[in-house]
C-alpha cells in the first residue's frame, strides 16, 4: 500500500505549540516549500505502518466525583473539551473497569453473594450513581464514543482468599514512594498477610463452576450496560495480572487466564464483544504467547493490552504478530505533582507505545481533586484538577500534550516512519490524506528543522523545551 499526500505549493500550514509557561498556542506564518535533499527528517508516505483507532482517557468513580464538585457549566465546558468532536481533545475510544478498581470511591463487585453461580442477585446499582452518568455526560458530545472495559478484581467469593486486595498493608513498610506520590502509612486494607496472592499463582478459584459463573457474570455486564444505553465493545479479563496489589486485584497464570478464557470467549461471541488479552504489565512476551498458542484460548483474542512494565513487551509482540490489534492500556499515572517534569516523560511514552505498534492510546485519571489522592493512599496525575475550595478546575501539562495527537489524529489515520537525524517525533496520515507531525524540541534553544514529506517540506523554527504540532493539508 502507498500512501500519497497532494500539497498545493505554499499551502498554509497548522502550527499549535505548547510550552511549560504558554500552552496550545497558535503559530502563525508556516508555509509549505519545495522538498529538500537535505532535510532533517524525512516521512516514508510509501511505508504506512498501524492503523490508529483513537485515543482516550478512562472512566473511573473519583473522576467523576470531582467533576460533580464544579458548577454545572464548568463541568459541561470540560466534557465538551474532552469528547466533541473537533473542539478539544475530541477523543474517540475510552477505557472503564468492570466493578472495583484503585480510583473508586468503595471496593464492591456486582455480586457479592457467595456461591450465586446463576447471578441471580448481579446488579450495577453502584455505578447508577457515578460510572454511568459519567459515561452519558460524554456520550452527550461523542454519540459514537466507544468503549472496553476490564475488572480489576473478581467478586470476592470467587477468589482464594476472600478479599477484594491481593496484597496486605499491615506491618508493610514497603508502600511509602515520594517518586510514585504514595504513602499508605496508617491505611488497613483489611487482608491479612497469609492470604495475599503471588505474582505467577492463581488467586480465581481454578473449578470449572466458578469459570462459567465468572464469564457470565461478564455477559450480565454487558447486557446491563446495554440496557442503559451503553455499548461495551471489548472486555480484557483482568487489569495487571502478575500484580498482587493493595487494592483490588488478581493474581493469574497466562495458563490460568487461557482456560478462563476459553469459556468467557463464548459468551462474549454470542454478545458480539472483542475479547483482548491483558492488561499486561510485565516486560514479558511469552505470557502473551501463552495466550496466542493455546488452542482453548487464541481463538477468542483479537488484541491485547500492555501497560507500565508492560510496555518492554509490546515491540516483540508486535514483530511476531504484525496483524495483532495492540493497545497501550493505561498511562503511567504519575505522582499527582502534573509537573512539566512528567509530561516530558509522557511524552517518551507514547513515541514508545506508538512506534512499536499500538493502535490506540489511553490516559488512566480524567480528573481528579487537587493532589489526586485515591481512597487508598497514592497520588496520581490527570488531565483536569478541581480545585474544591474555590470550584475551579485546571487543565493540566499531559492533558495539552494528549491533545496535541488525539485533536488531529483521526480514527484510521496511519502511522509514518521516518528516516533523517531527528527522530524525536510520531508522524501520521490520516484518512483524507492530511499529515500530522508531533514534534518535541527538548533543548534550550531554538532550533530549526526541515522535515520533508514527498516532494514537499516544511522548515519550523522550534522554540526551546516546546512540544509542536503541525497539520499539512
Amino acid at each position: 500500500m502507498i500512501l500519497s499526500v497532494s500539497l498545493s505549493a505554499q499551502a498554509k500550514v497548522e502550527w499549535i505549540s505548547t510550552s511549560q509557561q504558554q500552552q496550545w498556542k497558535e503559530q502563525k506564518g508556516l508555509m509549505t516549500s519545495t522538498g529538500s535533499a537535505n532535510a532533517d527528517v524525512e516521512l516514508q508516505l510509501s511505508q504506512p505502518q498501524q492503523t490508529m483507532e483513537g485515543f482516550g482517557t478512562c472512566f473511573n468513580e473519583l473522576g467523576w466525583t470531582s467533576l460533580s464538585m464544579l458548577r454545572d457549566k464548568d463541568r459541561e465546558s470540560i466534557m465538551k473539551e474532552l469528547f466533541a468532536p473537533g473542539i478539544g481533545a475530541s477523543f474517540t475510544i475510552c477505557r472503564m473497569p468492570v466493578g472495583a478498581n484503585d480510583f473508586s470511591r468503595n471496593w464492591y463487585s456486582y455480586d457479592e453473594t457467595d456461591g450465586d453461580f446463576d447471578m441471580k442477585h448481579f446488579s450495577i446499582a453502584n455505578d447508577l450513581k457515578t460510572l454511568i452518568p459519567f459515561i452519558k455526560n460524554a456520550q452527550k458530545y461523542n454519540s459514537s464514543l466507544k468503549l472496553w472495559a476490564s475488572p480489576w478484581s473478581p467478586p470476592t467469593w470467587m477468589k482464594y482468599n476472600k478479599h477484594y486486595a491481593a496484597r496486605s498493608v499491615l506491618g508493610n513498610v514497603n508502600f511509602k514512594s515520594d517518586e510514585f506520590g504514595m504513602d499508605l502509612t496508617g491505611i488497613n486494607n483489611g487482608l491479612p498477610s497469609d492470604k495475599e496472592g503471588k505474582e505467577g499463582t492463581d488467586m480465581f478459584v481454578q473449578e470449572e463452576k466458578y469459570y462459567r459463573a465468572y464469564a457470565l457474570y461478564f455477559a450480565r455486564f454487558i447486557q446491563a450496560y446495554r440496557q442503559q444505553k451503553i455499548k461495551i465493545a471489548m472486555v480484557m479479563p483482568q487489569n495487571e495480572f502478575n500484580s498482587a496489589q493493595p487494592f483490588p486485584s488478581c493474581t493469574w497464570t497466562a495458563a490460568g487466564l487461557a482456560r478462563f478464557i476459553s469459556y468467557l470467549g463464548p459468551q462474549m461471541q454470542a454478545l458480539g464483544v472483542n475479547v483482548f488479552f491483558g492488561t499486561v504489565e510485565r516486560a514479558n512476551e511469552k505470557l502473551v504467547d501463552t495466550i496466542l498458542t493455546d488452542p482453548g484460548s487464541s481463538r477468542y483474542i483479537k488484541g491485547a493490552g500492555f501497560q507500565w512494565a508492560g510496555k518492554g513487551a509490546i515491540a516483540a509482540i508486535h514483530r511476531q504478530y504484525p496483524g495483532l490489534t495492540l493497545y497501550q492500556s493505561e498511562q503511567e499515572c504519575g505522582n499527582g505533582k502534573n509537573d512539566w517534569k512528567y509530561c516530558v516523560y509522557t511524552w517518551s511514552l507514547m513515541k514508545h507505545y506508538l512506534k512499536n505498534g499500538a493502535n490506540a492510546y489511553f490516559y488512566w485519571n480524567t480528573c481528579l481533586r487537587q493532589g489526586g489522592i485515591s481512597t487508598w493512599g497514592w497520588k496520581q496525575n490527570s488531565l483536569v484538577s478541581v480545585d474544591t475550595i474555590n470550584k475551579t478546575y485546571t487543565y493540566n501539562y499531559e492533558y495539552y500534550l494528549m491533545k496535541h495527537l488525539s485533536h488531529f489524529v483521526k480514527p484510521g489515520a496511519k502511522r509514518l516512519n521516518t528516516t533523517g537525524s531527528f527522530d524525536n517525533l510520531l508522524a501520521f496520515m490520516n484518512p483524507d490524506k492530511s499529515v500530522v507531525i508531533v514534534i518535541q524540541n527538548d533543548s534550550n534553544e531554538e532550533k530549526k528543522i526541515n522535515i520533508k514529506m514527498g516532494d514537499k517540506a516544511i522548515n519550523p523554527s522550534l522554540k526551546p523545551n516546546t512540544f509542536n504540532t503541525f497539520l499539512v493539508k
